[in-house]
C-alpha cells in the first residue's frame, strides 16, 4: 500500500512538473500591418522579455481608455524594465477592418494583432474585455480583468516587480 501512495504522488509531481513547463500552442494571429504572428512563439520570447497582453475590441471604451493611458507612459516605462506590450484586438470580421485605421488615428506605439475568431481569447480563457495578461517564462503569470481609471499604474508596478 504504501508503495502505491508513493508511486501516485511521485506521479503528481512529474505531471504538475510537465504541465507547468508545457508550451503554449502555435495559433496564428495576423498583426494589423498584414503580418503573420505565431502566439507560441511570441509566448516562448517571454523567457527573454516580458510579454503582456491586452484583450480589447474597438467598441468597448474602457478598453480604448485604459489602452491610451498606457500608451501615454509606454515609452518612458519601457526604460525602466523593458517589455513587450501586444494589443490583441478581438474585434470579429465584420468590424475588424475599423483597428489599423483607428490605431493609427490613436498613435499607439504598440503593436496590435487581430484575434478575429476570439481563439486566442478562448485559449487564455479570457471572458471579457479589458483583459490584461502578464507572461513570463512562457507561463501567465498575471491576469486582470476590466478597468478602472489609474489601474495602468497597478500594471506597470507589477511589471516592474516581476
Amino acid at each position: 500500500m504504501r508503495f502505491k501512495y508513493l508511486s501516485f504522488l511521485i506521479f503528481l509531481l512529474i505531471s504538475n512538473t510537465l504541465i507547468a513547463q508545457e508550451n503554449f500552442p502555435s495559433l496564428k494571429l495576423k498583426s494589423v500591418s498584414g503580418k503573420t504572428i505565431d502566439f507560441a512563439e511570441l509566448a516562448a520570447s517571454s523567457k527573454d522579455t516580458m510579454v503582456v497582453l491586452s484583450f480589447w475590441a474597438t467598441w468597448c471604451i474602457p478598453c480604448i481608455t485604459e489602452l491610451e493611458n498606457i500608451n501615454d507612459e509606454f515609452e518612458e516605462k519601457q526604460v525602466i524594465r523593458p517589455f513587450k506590450f501586444v494589443g490583441i484586438s478581438i474585434d470579429d470580421s465584420k468590424t475588424s477592418q475599423r483597428v489599423k485605421p483607428f490605431i493609427t488615428g490613436k498613435g499607439w506605439k504598440f503593436d496590435v494583432l487581430l484575434d478575429n475568431n476570439s481563439d486566442l481569447k478562448r485559449l487564455l480563457n479570457v471572458t471579457d474585455v479589458p483583459h490584461v495578461i502578464i507572461l513570463k517564462d512562457n507561463k501567465i503569470v498575471y491576469s486582470h480583468t476590466g478597468y478602472i481609471i489609474g489601474e495602468e499604474d497597478n500594471l506597470f508596478e507589477t511589471i516592474k516587480n516581476l
